[in-house]
């Protein structure tokens, strides 16, 4: 009798229920686990080996292993260069040194502005991102040691006292050394620089870096910019062009490499400048991975529109190219929000201070500051707010209680910190403690 193969198939599965089990939608996941058990080389569960209890004697034999290993490294590519193991050559947490506001420093997530790294502050002009700078060389100097470094051709030392070493290079002039001092910075014990081209200012940084002495440089620019005035002027000087001319740049957004300024005003140079800032920053990068200095970039932005956008549209970008956000470790946005004003009369601008990129902590958190014309930031305001909010200092109603004295409204509050040096310096030590050391 002819029996089809299709029958065949049919009651062999019929009889065999368990090759094409029947499932509802509750035993999916256990159905299709057993499918992929099969697949496995392992025949049974049985076949597994757990994983032994570690032996001291074989965790010892391991360490002395890889000491070995590390000193062997260490002889033939340079100790500098060797793996280094976490618990035996580093500390836990990164070193760090204070923006000089206690909203910025928690917004940062760590405290400060990590050293040996690299950090852009960037936003429009007038949004007090030379105001930033002064304050984290002022908590620089607070932190430092006496230390004797001789000035060259283009740095100059006044004098050398017990305070943090810090490098200015001040490429579009916008450091004012009265503001400076009234911020609370040592001019004194302030290295400045005036460099002449692109390729000088990115070889002192380097170089300042290497000796790893100084705590912190700030290339205070439009991206570590130069004035084309320069340009223009070394241009007319070499052709001997006799001319009365008068020129007022505030910045303009090139990096002036040699060539620029030997060249005539006309030239094609933008290649040339991208290539600069890349190499510069690629050299400057690897001298930081053995040196404790926090260097600082002031850049400003601008906006560009790109086709394919709606109209009116623009999109803010910085200067200098993307050579610079890929290196840096923190990226800081600052934007004015308005104005402070006392009665009529302005005194001050609201900035907000947003952490665009963060290497080390979470990233686009935001600091609400006030910056006073001659003073700096609104320290007063922003310790008595935190202080009311912590409990340090109690508020009750439009009342506050500091050191046994009652002050009627936040402004008579503010003006008592402000005269006060002492308890505000007390009150600010205790919101660290309480922010930051409980975290370590």
């Amino acid at each position: 009798m002819a029996i089809s193969f299709n029958s065949i198939v049919l009651n062999a599965v019929s009889k065999s229920p368990r090759l094409f089990p029947k499932f509802t939608r509750r035993d999916a996941i256990t159905f299709v686990g057993a499918s992929t058990r099969n697949l496995s080389s392992v025949g049974d569960v049985s076949e597994y080996q757990f994983d032994e209890f570690h032996d001291d004697n074989k965790e010892i034999k391991k360490d002395g292993a890889l000491r070995e290993a590390l000193s062997q490294l260490a002889g033939d590519f340079g100790r500098e260069s060797m793996l280094s193991v976490q618990r035996f050559f580093r500390s836990r947490h990164t070193p760090v040194i204070s923006t000089g506001s206690i909203k910025l420093d928690l917004a940062l997530g760590i405290g400060g502005l990590p050293k040996g790294r690299m950090v852009e502050i960037y936003g429009q002009e007038a949004s007090g991102k030379t105001t930033l700078a002064l304050h984290i060389i002022k908590e620089a100097q607070k932190r430092g040691v006496l230390i004797n470094i001789p000035a060259g051709n283009s740095l100059y030392l006044i004098a050398n006292m017990k305070t943090g070493y810090c490098a200015y290079f001040d490429v579009e002039n916008a450091m004012d050394p009265s503001l400076a001092e009234a911020i609370g910075v040592n001019t004194q014990n302030l290295l400045i620089s005036l460099p002449d081209c692109a390729e000088n200012l990115l070889c002192a940084v380097d170089t300042l870096t290497k000796s790893g002495s100084v705590d912190v440089i700030v290339v205070d620019s439009d991206l570590h910019l130069y004035f084309a005035f320069w340009s223009v002027v070394c241009t007319c000087w070499r052709r001997s062009v006799s001319m009365a001319c008068y020129a007022s740049f505030h910045s303009v957004a090139a990096l002036v490499p040699q060539c620029e300024i030997d060249g005539s005003v006309g030239d094609n140079k933008r290649d040339v400048q991208a290539r600069i800032m890349t190499q510069a920053l690629r050299k400057i990068s690897s001298s930081l991975c053995h040196s404790k200095t926090l260097i600082l970039f002031l850049n400003q932005v601008r906006y560009n529109s790109k086709q394919g956008q709606a109209f009116g549209h623009m999109d803010e970008v910085t200067c200098g190219g993307n050579a610079l956000k890929f290196y840096s470790a923190i990226r800081l946005r600052m934007i004015r929000t308005g104005l402070l004003k006392n009665e009529d009369k302005v005194t001050g601008l609201g900035v907000c201070v947003q952490v665009v990129k963060n290497k080390l902590a979470p990233v686009m958190q935001k600091a609400e500051l006030g910056i006073q014309f001659g003073r700096g930031f609104c320290r007063e305001s922003e310790v008595l707010e935190l202080a009311c909010e912590y409990g340090i200092i109690n508020k009750e109603g439009i009342n506050y209680y500091i050191e046994g004295k009652i002050f009627s409204g936040k402004q008579e509050a503010e003006r008592y910190l402000a005269k006060k040096d002492g308890v505000l310096e007390n009150i600010a030590m205790a919101l660290r403690t309480i922010l930051f050391e409980r975290k370590m």
